[in-house]
This record gives C-alpha cells, structure tokens and sequence, in this order.
C-alpha cells in the first residue's frame, strides 16, 4: 500500500477508539501532500506511522491536533528525519505476555526463554507479571507491579500458576538498557496518547526488569539465534518467542528465519499480525476481523488463538 493508505490504515484499524488524538493525526496526514512527501523520501521501512508520531513526541513536538502538528513537523523535518533514521519502533509491550502465558505455561517445565526482538526484554519475564483472565483468580505473583487484564472467548487453557523460567536471554539489532533514562523515554513515547494504563504498566515493567536485568545480544536474528540457542541450559525446554517483529523484515529475511527456527531444537511461539506469516492463514476455519487489527498467537507454526495487538483479548481457536 501506498503512503497515505498506510497511515489511513493505522487510524482505522489500530488507533480507532483507542487513542483519538493518533486517529486525528493520521487521518490528517493520509490527506496532507506535503507530509506524504517528506515521508515518501524516507526509506520503506522507515515510514511507520508509529515510528513518526514517536519522534515527534520525543523532540517535544505538538500531538494534540492536527494543525499545529503539522507546520511544527515541516519546520522541524531535518530533526525528525534524523530521530527516525536513528531510532526503531521498538514498542515492548508487555501486555502481550497475556497472549502468550497460555502457550509457555503449557510446555514442559522449566524454561529457558529467548526473545527474537527484545527490545529492552521486559517481555522476557511473564513469569514476574500478575494476570486477569476476565473473572477467573488471578495467576502470577501478588506483588507485581505489573497487572495484565485479559478478555477471553474460547477454551483458553488459563493455567493455575505462571511457568517456571530458569534462564532468559534477547536479541535484538539495538537492544535498550532499562538503566537508561533516555532509552526508556523512547519506549514512553511509543505509547499512544491516551493510553494511560498502558504507560503506567511499562513504568512497572521497568522497575521490575531493573531489579534483574536480561542478557541481551546486538545482532541480526538470522545470524545470531543458532549461538544464543546454544547457550541455552540443556535441562530446559528452549523457547524462541516473537511479536509483532516480522513487519521489519524483508520477505526473504522473514522467509530465512522462519525456516532457521524451525530447524532448531526449540518450541517456536509467534505473535504476529497476520499477514506477516500467510501460511499460517490456510489453518483458519474462519476469517480474521475485519474492522480491527489482530494478531495470530502460534505455536511450532500452528495457529491457537486470534488476539489483540496489546494483548487486551484473547479467542482461542478451538479444535
């Protein structure tokens, strides 16, 4: 799709009824040709709606209509374009290990965990995070400072208590040190606007990383998982886990590394918008929303539930 559908997308399908000041703003932008150019002159994969709104906020530019945003990001675009070219959409949302709890808590104890994409890693403890699943007890450690609520439908296999996690471990092209104020600000400002609870719950993924930071590696995902797996105790079950990271690569990257996971000793468990992964579509009964954004949670490449991008919900795919 082209500039202007990308960002029409992003207000219909992902921002809509969650954060009205980003609805305004790329709605306006899918009409405005002189945002569109600028933006087309970035590279492809550098025209993420996210990833712009993101710097505007970091450089301490105006989100709140659509007006103002747009003279200050024409007068402001060589600071922008640098912010974009430097920085990643490395969202980091751990409100998808509600997503994923399911699955992990389900295979053969205890863990060792590594993230394909970590960005800061909080995502690499959903052992330290507490649970909602709509009126069911609570699953996770009572102190947490972090509390995921998660709407079902389906036979979600709710496990009675969190997985046992002996060793963890991320990999990223540029991962981030929770210990870092300015690299967490970045992570702050990937939240949208409005999304107060989703803030506040970032803030606590923080605290509870910097208590035990992870090993995190600097590198490509291709060419480094088959090292960070070796390292991996031999007396756990291997898990490699993603979301919402293939939209960042190529196809043929994409196509490389879901061929090189699946030849590793690992349980494979993937979060990802749908398209990102088509052969995975073939094993739906049933066809995916059409008016909202949804992700695929699967494990070892076969589809067990449709979820939301923040992991808000969850339907399990019954068999």
């Amino acid at each position: 799709m082209d500039t202007a559908e990308l960002y029409l997308r992003f207000a219909v399908r992902e921002v809509r009824e969650h954060s009205p000041a980003y609805e305004n703003l790329a709605r306006g932008i899918a009409a405005d040709a002189r945002l569109l150019a600028l933006i087309d002159d970035l590279p492809p994969i550098k025209r993420q709606p996210n990833l712009l709104l993101a710097s505007v906020r970091f450089l301490g530019g105006p989100v709140a209509d659509f007006a103002p945003f747009q003279s200050w990001v024409v007068r402001h675009w060589a600071e922008v374009r640098d912010t974009i070219l430097t920085r990643r959409t490395q969202t980091n949302e751990v409100g998808r290990c509600a997503s994923l709890l399911p699955m992990l808590a389900g295979l053969a104890q205890p863990l060792a965990l590594i993230e394909v994409g970590a960005s800061a890693g909080l995502c690499l403890y959903p052992d330290r995070y507490r649970y909602h699943y709509d009126d069911l007890p609570a699953v996770g450690p009572a102190d947490s400072p972090v509390v995921l609520a998660c709407r079902t439908n389906g036979k979600v296999p709710v496990p009675e208590r969190v997985p046992e996690v002996v060793w963890r471990a991320g990999l990223d092209l540029n991962p981030l040190d929770v210990r870092d104020e300015e690299e967490m600000r970045w992570l702050e400002c990937l939240v949208w606007p409005g999304q107060d609870e989703r803030l506040l719950r970032l803030r606590g993924a923080v605290r509870v990383v910097r208590e035990d930071p992870p090993h995190l590696v600097r590198g490509d995902l291709n060419e480094t998982l088959p090292d960070l797996v070796a390292l991996a105790p031999k007396e756990a079950t291997v898990v490699v886990f993603h979301s919402a990271v293939l939209p960042y690569l190529e196809p043929e990257a994409r196509d490389r590394f879901v061929s090189a996971v699946r030849s590793l000793p690992v349980r494979w468990i993937s979060n990802e918008g749908s398209p990102r992964l088509p052969s995975m579509l073939a094993r739906l009964e049933h066809g995916l929303p059409e008016d909202r954004l949804a992700f695929l949670p699967a494990l070892d490449g076969e589809p067990v539930a449709m979820a939301g991008p923040h992991g808000e919900w969850l339907n399990w795919l019954d068999a």
